[in-house]
């Protein structure tokens, strides 16, 4: 095979690889991508300077593979034979300084992100935040308004613009909580309290998921969340108040048997510390 029909066919298959890509990338929705929230935001900035710095590395050695196999080849009869040459100060310099450079970069946006986006860091924006108790159970996830005397299942509503409280845990095997558009994943254990500070910028839907494995219903694991205005927020909360199924304890240990694919459901909370009694189950007695 010719030389220059490789050379073509080579760069034939990195245009179509492109191609495909593009296609990808504009007729696929990317959540984390596309974010909607204070939190997915900086992450998602973050997630873009990483990938640019790394590529300043990636980029030159992908070129540099292809110049030196063409510029070296053995039909390559015309550059210089140097069987001696064993060490350029230049070459040097720039394989060794510029990844050392970016990984500084990386470490100082890996420190300052690392407190700038830390889970447990309370959103402060003036308006009073919301507290949301989030359960995982096998497979659904149970959410608590303690404030608003308010349960629901596979579905969240919050307000745009308020800071939400999150607090995580689980009645099941070991899950993850994502709201992709709004902020990363933390784990849900049993007896344990992790927390997740979000805010949604706008009104919207979104989807939220399990991101961990767990088992059979682990596809059907999802929740919508709707983020609305404050008076709507309002209105839905005090029609769910108004829910003939009020949820007890009791009436809790029925639903957390297993089911998958489970369709919203919407409570009134009879039990005003059932989060802590569902931490409780799993601490020595």
């Amino acid at each position: 095979m010719k030389t220059s029909f490789k050379v073509i066919l080579g760069i034939l298959i990195l245009i179509a690889a492109g191609a495909v890509t593009a296609l990808f990338m504009m007729s696929h929705s990317i959540p984390v991508l596309e974010p909607k929230g204070l939190i997915g935001d900086k992450q998602r900035d973050l997630i873009f300077k990483s990938t640019f710095l790394m590529l300043i590395v990636v980029v030159p050695v992908f070129i540099l593979t292809i110049v030196i196999a063409l510029k070296y080849r053995d039909s390559n009869k015309n550059e210089r034979y140097e069987p001696d040459w064993d060490h350029s100060v230049l070459a040097e310099t720039l394989w060794w300084g510029i990844p050392f450079v970016i990984i500084i970069f990386l470490g100082i946006m890996t420190w300052t992100s690392s407190h700038d986006l830390n889970p447990f860091r309370p959103i402060v924006n003036g308006k009073k935040p919301v507290t949301i108790q989030a359960v995982a159970l096998q497979w659904k996830w149970l959410f608590i308004y303690p404030e608003e005397g308010i349960a629901t299942v596979s579905y969240v509503q919050i307000p745009e613009k308020t800071p939400i409280n999150f607090e995580i845990t689980a009645d099941a095997p070991m899950n993850s909580f994502w709201i992709p558009q709004l902020g990363g994943q933390i784990y849900a254990m049993p007896a344990m309290r992790s927390k997740l500070h979000l805010l949604a910028n706008e009104t919207g839907t979104y989807r939220g998921t399990s991101a961990n494995l767990s088992g059979t219903g682990f596809a059907g694991m999802s929740f919508e969340v709707k983020s609305t205005s404050d008076d709507e927020f309002n209105e839905w909360a005090e029609k769910v108040r108004q829910s003939s199924k009020g949820l007890d304890f009791q009436e809790y240990n029925e639903l957390a048997k297993p089911s998958s694919y489970v369709e919203p459901e919407f409570y009134s909370l009879d039990q005003d510390n059932l989060f802590d009694l569902i931490l409780k189950k799993y601490s020595p007695r």
